[in-house]
């Protein structure tokens, strides 16, 4: 005679979620789930403060995170989680800001943001999860869109051409630049682990199935037949020059950490600025005053 065991053990990742708010609105088959575990094992092992982590998110499906991790987290207006997210570093230093949001929401109408704070060293982890459509509102061309792929607003076949996303920030100034695919989970892990430790902008491309829309109007299966896709055309190429790993629609999807530099980020030049105008009469805040100080957010013992 069988007995039923009941597990009292919970999925590690569990106290990172709104449990409450389950289930999730993703459709089977989305990346968008395992993008968030991956995230949730990143602030595991790198023992993050979850005080001093503020998640950002835009409009569109992967906006939608934002509602469901049991953090400090912002749903902005669409195209603007970006600004939202600078506003808050520059108020409170020291935070850990991560944008978590779509390549629509990131590279179309918030492109003109995402080039900006690359170029300015932003002490933000953005993490785009790029479906190469807009997917919740109906399958539109993105940015991202390959050449030939069929969307609703191209029936006949994308003829525009998209943006190499690495390229693009890497061009900017971000300090840091990654892509893997959902298929590639302790990779990304580790690169979004590598990104919190770094100082400046930084830039995680997760490449990730639409089964709804993408996938099944250019007939290449469901979200299985995608991972397998992953596995067999991926290939690492850590240090790859991001001009050579545009996306194709069938083709080789080139992964891996292709920019890791330093340079000075937007609150050190700023006030190495202030220092270099107004010498002693600079005072800064930061120093005298500190930040944060109360829920364990701040790091100087001496602000208590």
């Amino acid at each position: 005679m069988s007995t039923l065991i009941h597990p009292t053990t919970i999925n590690p990742v569990e106290p990172f979620l709104r449990s409450d708010r389950m289930p999730h609105i993703w459709c089977p088959g989305c990346g968008i789930g395992t993008t968030v575990n991956c995230f949730a094992q990143a602030l595991i092992e790198s023992k993050i403060d979850l005080k001093s982590l503020a998640l950002v998110s835009g409009i569109g499906c992967t906006g939608r995170v934002a509602g469901y991790v049991k953090l400090d987290s912002f749903h902005t207006t669409h195209g603007r989680a970006i600004p939202f997210a600078t506003g808050m570093k520059l108020a409170n230093p020291h935070l850990n800001v991560v944008v978590y949001s779509g390549d629509g929401d990131l590279s179309a109408i918030g492109g003109n943001h995402l080039i900006h704070a690359a170029r300015r060293n932003i002490d933000l982890k953005v993490i785009c999860v790029n479906n190469l459509i807009y997917a919740m509102t109906g399958g539109q061309t993105a940015p991202t869109t390959p050449g030939h792929a069929i969307t609703s607003t191209s029936p006949y076949g994308t003829f525009e051409p998209a943006f190499n996303l690495p390229h693009l920030v890497e061009a900017a100034g971000a300090v840091y630049v990654a892509r893997w695919t959902t298929y590639h989970v302790r990779q990304l892990a580790r690169s979004i682990g590598e990104a919190f430790h770094k100082k400046g902008f930084s830039f995680i491309e997760v490449i990730s199935p639409c089964p709804t829309l993408y996938q099944r109007r250019n007939k290449l299966g469901d979200g299985l037949d995608t991972m397998k896709y992953y596995k067999e055309k991926s290939k690492t190429k850590h240090g790859a020059p991001t001009a050579e790993v545009g996306l194709t629609m069938q083709g080789e999807i080139i992964v891996g950490k292709f920019v890791d530099r330093d340079r000075p980020d937007y609150s050190s030049l700023l006030k190495a600025q202030m220092h270099e105008s107004l010498g002693d009469r600079y005072v800064d805040y930061d120093d005298e005053q500190g930040y944060a100080c109360g829920d364990g957010g701040c790091a100087e013992d001496s602000c208590h």
